[in-house]
């Protein structure tokens, strides 16, 4: 098969994955608050609390797949079997049963723990592929980039199409509108895992020599892995408060039918608008990290990058609310985007960096519970995103009435609660990424030290 096709396999998996993942962050906290009504409070501790279960779930998932033996591989065979459960799950979480609000609750918090297992079910396997289609780090790198440009691509049209979506099959504010949204998504979803699954293989061969208890050991020995946890974690943190914030912070802050002139051309500004033009400048960073890193190398090229992200975030917070105003914020969000492209694939190939360090350093591979660690982060950090800007909202007398947020009385919000939504969207994430500057100012895993640790790989794998 050839590289470039394989390339592209990988990318449709998180293609579909990110498909689901951003209408998750950005819509669902909105979706809990605004169309099934439940409380924020309530909401934000849904989000948080199913995150307990997936500290068991994902490690699991990770150790289970490292210890999956079939003719299709190690991995591969997850893509298959578990994408039917996933669209099938992705559907019942946007679906909103007519009952009682402590029944419904109880919908919520079973539908999200059952949509987030079946994540980990395909998501944890799909992320070690990246350990096994390839020994060298730098085409780690170039897979890593695919696939994150694919995830944007998936992630523009979700975020471009769904208020479109919703409008057509019933309006924004009605249930039926969003669960008819969901299964278009959910089905498009399913057929893009099963190109990854066709278009991909797995060409290196690892075997978990140690028993679930030493890997976990060897796991938590491994210091360059907490690091990059904590870097990670950061990073989709720092994502999701932005994204949660949106969806609020249009419906409130920016005048409701508000619309930009471009020459002759208007269009209308709304949130799908500003995070599908996200996606696409995503997309641009992408394709920019590979000769970024490979200059510059992935940490400094981390450092660099988070502190801009805090610079700009900053800047985001003194945008006035006006005609030029708005085209300054989506100058800022392309700005912003750009510069989140570029990391999205350097963490995933910094995982895989981390997974070879562990091979080599305590001779097994475990690369299936390093890459559930990553799952991990990533839906951590968008549980305590989505969780905190709702218990913030909350806390800053935020008012999730209907005819509130049908913006029929737009002055209807608190003036702290207006403040809130703008450090949300400015203060916090800066602060944010500041704290990963410092965490991966530690990491250890430079360059050189990983061209050692692959040459050191190939003697130890080849005598095995």
């Amino acid at each position: 098969m050839n590289q470039r096709l394989r390339h592209i396999g990988y990318g449709l998996g998180d293609m579909s994955s990110s498909m689901f993942w951003k209408i998750f962050s950005y819509y669902l906290p909105f979706f809990y608050s605004n169309i099934m009504g439940l409380s924020l409070k309530d909401a934000g501790i849904i989000l948080l609390v199913t995150r307990l279960w997936d500290a068991v779930s994902d490690p699991m998932m990770g150790v289970i797949a490292d210890r999956t033996q079939t003719r299709w591989g190690k991995y591969r065979p997850y893509l298959l079997f578990v994408a039917p459960l996933f669209s099938v799950c992705g559907i019942l979480l946007f679906t909103c049963p007519d009952w009682q609000y402590t029944a419904k609750l109880i919908w919520a918090y079973i539908t999200y723990i059952l949509m987030m297992t079946v994540y980990t079910g395909i998501n944890v396997p799909y992320g070690a592929m990246l350990g096994v289609m390839t020994e060298d780090s730098h085409e780690k790198t170039i897979y890593s980039s695919f696939r994150m440009f694919f995830a944007y691509g998936g992630s523009f049209l979700a975020l471009f199409l769904w208020e479109p979506l919703c409008n057509a099959f019933g309006g924004y504010y009605s249930q039926q509108g969003w669960f008819w949204a969901i299964v278009v998504m959910a089905t498009c979803c399913l057929m893009l895992f099963i190109g990854c699954f066709l278009l991909t293989r797995e060409q290196v061969h690892t075997i978990s020599t140690v028993s679930v208890g030493n890997d976990i050991k060897a796991l938590f020995h491994n210091a360059p892995w907490w690091l990059l946890i904590g870097a990670a974690l950061c990073f989709n943190l720092f994502c999701t408060v932005r994204g949660a914030t949106v969806a609020y912070f249009f419906a409130d802050i920016i005048p409701p039918e508000t619309q930009l002139r471009l020459g002759k051309f208007s269009f209308l500004f709304y949130a799908g608008l500003f995070l599908a033009i996200g996606e696409i400048c995503n997309m641009i960073g992408v394709a920019t990290c590979v000769p970024i890193a490979a200059r510059w190398g992935k940490k400094t090229t981390f450092i660099g990058v988070n502190i801009l992200l805090a610079i700009l975030s900053v800047v985001f917070f003194f945008i006035p609310i006006t005609t030029t105003g708005f085209w300054l914020m989506l100058l800022m969000q392309v700005g912003i985007s750009l510069l989140t492209g570029i990391m999205s694939p350097l963490v995933w190939s910094m995982y895989a960096d981390v997974s070879d360090y562990a091979e080599y350093r305590f001779k097994t591979a475990s690369t299936g519970l390093i890459f559930s660690s990553s799952s991990m982060a990533q839906k951590f950090g968008g549980a305590i995103g989505g969780a905190a800007t709702m218990w913030l909202l909350a806390a800053f007398g935020y008012i999730t009435d209907s005819h509130i947020t049908q913006a029929a009385d737009f002055a209807g919000q608190p003036t702290q609660a207006l403040a809130c939504l703008r450090y949300l969207m400015s203060f916090i994430p800066a602060g944010i990424s500041l704290l990963a500057v410092i965490v991966v100012s530690f990491y250890p895993l430079s360059e050189t030290r990983m061209r050692d640790i692959e040459a050191q790989l190939l003697i130890q794998r080849n005598h095995d």
